[in-house]
Parts: structure tokens; sequence; C-alpha cells
């Protein structure tokens, strides 16, 4: 395992604060330096929640730069292109610039899991800035009312993502038979229209579920009756839940009816175990119209829900803390279960602990008053970065470090699980 000088909570806060300063751009933050250049949308939102009480200034701009790049639809893109530096796909992919409804800022044309509500939420709890809050709302109430209207693609009241990259866990083993599901023919060969062109290999498949949907103008149309990726997620769906809940709090701020966020969040609820719920969650491919039986981290994004009945909140803890997920890893939380075939600790999202997704789950521990859960997951995740570093992910097993270094998610999720420390 990398070695790494034992530190104590003020000088850790201070690396942190130091890799946040450092991957600053002057109107955004990148994940990484080098790898990542651009400003990534669910990784902004969870530098608005480590920034909101170190640094309420900077999570302010985060999150106002990130929603300068929102689409005339409401669509939050999951990248906000700020610098010049190269990255793939980029901009000449996306040709956002040639759609009516994208902002005069480049972006991809896909979405992100939408924790802003909550993320917002968050900064408000933490400074009481009521003039944020109203200044912010009306974009993330559009970005709600996207969800809604453009991507419940099965009817009843899910948000459906159409390719690996919105659910924010790009490699995970949930997408892989919706993926194997596209016909494999070479989708390289010069002279072959895209529309005869397919995929033969992951990372094709992305790229020409990206060019599809671009070449259908970024139609909702099109995703509802001809695209063939659509899954509905339940760690999306648990954060979308979430922000409702936060935005039905935020609304009498900004001088606004809480109650259609209280009922687009009883949508979501009653979908997610009507849908998603066999014994644990699970995503649900639409296109062939079943469960994707493999247990994933994602599988407890509906946790994240205050009023999850007792029999799902019991089953999903039990499965959390089993021999299947932390109770048979030294860190919290493999992002697939340990047992399972497609299970690799040393790729993304097939294996290796997350510090967001760990805050997540920290987050819908305490939601549920779980205290001692609480407590297991801030101290395997400090822990975690106190060994390696501000990785991009880690070993569950041996706690090594993972991808890239200097992360920025790792680096202000740890700010507020040091905040929560001190207050204890």
């Amino acid at each position: 395992m990398e070695a790494r000088p034992a530190v104590d909570d003020a000088a850790l806060g201070r690396e942190a604060m130091a890799v946040l300063e450092a991957n600053w751009t002057g109107s955004g933050t990148v994940p990484a330096p080098g790898l990542y250049p651009h400003q990534w949308s669910w990784d902004s939102a969870f530098v608005v929640i480590g920034l909101a009480r170190r640094r309420p200034d900077r999570a302010r701009d985060e999150l106002l730069s990130l929603l300068r790049g929102q689409w005339s639809t409401g669509m939050v893109p999951h990248i906000v292109f700020h610098t010049r530096e190269a990255y793939f796909p980029g901009p000449s992919l996306w040709r956002s610039q040639e759609h009516a409804a994208a902002p005069p800022v480049l972006t991809s044309g896909l979405t992100a899991p939408p924790l802003h509500g909550l993320a917002l939420w968050w900064l408000y709890r933490h400074t009481g800035d009521r003039d944020f809050v109203r200044k912010a709302y009306p974009a993330l109430v559009a970005q709600h009312d996207y969800l809604a209207s453009a991507r419940d693609l099965g009817g009843a009241g899910l948000a459906a993502i159409v390719h690996p990259w919105e659910s924010g866990m790009d490699d995970s083993p949930a997408w892989d038979q919706p993926l194997h599901n596209l016909p494999a023919i070479h989708y390289g060969y010069r002279g072959v229209e895209l529309a005869d062109r397919h995929p033969d290999s992951d990372h094709e498949r992305y790229v020409w579920l990206a060019m599809r949907y671009r070449d259908a103008g970024y139609s909702a149309g099109y995703l509802r009756d001809e695209h063939p990726f659509a899954v509905e997620d339940p760690m999306f769906n648990g954060i979308w839940l979430a922000s409702c809940q936060a935005m039905a709090e935020l609304a009498p701020l900004a001088r606004a009816d809480p109650a259609p966020h209280l009922e687009q969040a009883g949508r979501i609820r009653r979908a997610l175990l009507d849908r998603l719920w066999d014994g644990g969650f699970y995503a649900r491919d639409l296109r062939a119209g079943q469960l994707i039986k493999v247990a994933t981290v994602g599988g407890f994004g509906p946790l994240l829900d205050p009023e999850l009945p007792a029999e799902q909140l019991r089953a999903a803890v039990e499965l959390l803390e089993s021999a299947r997920f932390m109770g048979a890893t030294g860190y919290p939380v493999p992002s697939c279960e340990i047992r399972a075939g497609q299970f690799d600790r040393t790729r993304y999202w097939r294996g290796p602990s997350w510090v967001n997704t760990n805050w997540l789950l920290r987050r819908a521990a305490a939601v549920h008053s779980l205290d001692h859960l609480a407590q297991q997951l801030t101290n395997g995740t400090l822990r975690l970065v106190r060994q390696a570093g501000f990785r991009e992910c880690f070993d569950p097993f041996d706690g090594s470090g993972r991808g890239c270094r200097d992360f920025s998610w790792s680096a202000a999720l740890t700010l507020d699980l040091l905040a929560d420390t001190l207050c204890e």
C-alpha cells in the first residue's frame, strides 16, 4: 500500500483545502488536474457540500458556474467546458453550440445525478443565506421539471439514464447487460454512415450512444421511442428524491410552494418500491423490461429517503453491513458486491471504494438515525484519505489509493466529514 505520513485533523483539513485551491480554475473546480480538466456536474455538487462550512463564497461560485451551462430545457449537463485543455469526448463530439436549447458556454449533451438541490440545502443549512437560495432555486426547479418531463421514459415517475456516464458510476457492472444488448458490429469502418455503424467494445458503445443522441438533436422524443439504452438507476433516483425533499424545505425561502416537490418525491418513492425492489434495489433495463440483478453500491441510493418503509430499510442495511459489502472488507464501501463475478478491486466502479458514495451512505445513515453505521462510514472514509491521500478511489481491502491523485470530491467531502467530527 502507498505509504503516507500520519496527519492530524487540522493538517488534513489544510491539505484538503490546498487540493481544492489548486483545482480551482477561476470559474469552477476541476475534478483532478490533467485527466479531468473541465467542470463535472456531480463533482461540483460534492464540492459545494464540502465547501459549505469552510468557504461558502466559493461554494456559491461553484454552483453558479455550473448552472451557467444549464440548457433552456432545464437540463444541467454532466460536463461544462471552461478551459481549452484537450479532453475526449470534448466539445467537438457534443456540438452543443448547434442546438438552440444550449447555453453560450460549451457543454456535453448528457445530464448527471441531480444532487444540486441537496447541495443548495446543505449550503443554506450552514450559512442561512436566503438570498442565494432565491437566486439558485429557479434553475433547480427547471432541472427537476426536465427530469420529470423528458426522462420518465418508463412512465412511472422515475428518471431514466440514457448513457452510463449519466449515472456518475460509469463502469459499474450494472450497465454490462444493457451495453452488451447493443448490436456487436464494428463501429470504426470508414465510409459507413452512423446509422449503419455499431460498436464492438464498451468504450465504443459509450461514444456510439452519445453520437446517436447528438444526431437525433438531443430530442426527448427520440429517447422515448428509439434510444437503445434506457435504465432506471436506484442511485440516480434516490438522489433525485433527496433533492426533491431538500427543495421542498427551500421553497418557502424562495416564496414558492413546496407541494410539487413533495408530490414528486412521493412518486419517486412509490416507483422505487414498485419497479426496482426485489429483496434489494436493482437497476431496471427499460429496453429489456427486466431488473439487472447485480448488487452494486448504487442499490443503496434509496436509503437517502427518510420515509423508506421499515422492511426495505432493514433489508438494505443488512445487505450493506453483510459479508457481501462492508462486512468482508477493511474499508467502506466496495462499489460492487464482493461475491459477484463482476467484482474487480482494481477497476473503476467494479470494486473500489469511493469517498462520494461513502458520504452519501453516511448521509443516509444519519437520515435514519443509524448512528453506529454513520460513525463506521465516517471513520473508515477518513482512514482511507489519511493513509493514501485524496485519491479518486481506494482498494476496499487494503486501503491503497487508485486512480487520480488530488481528487476534488475526495478533498471536499473530507472537509465535511472533519467538520462533523469536530462538532461531535
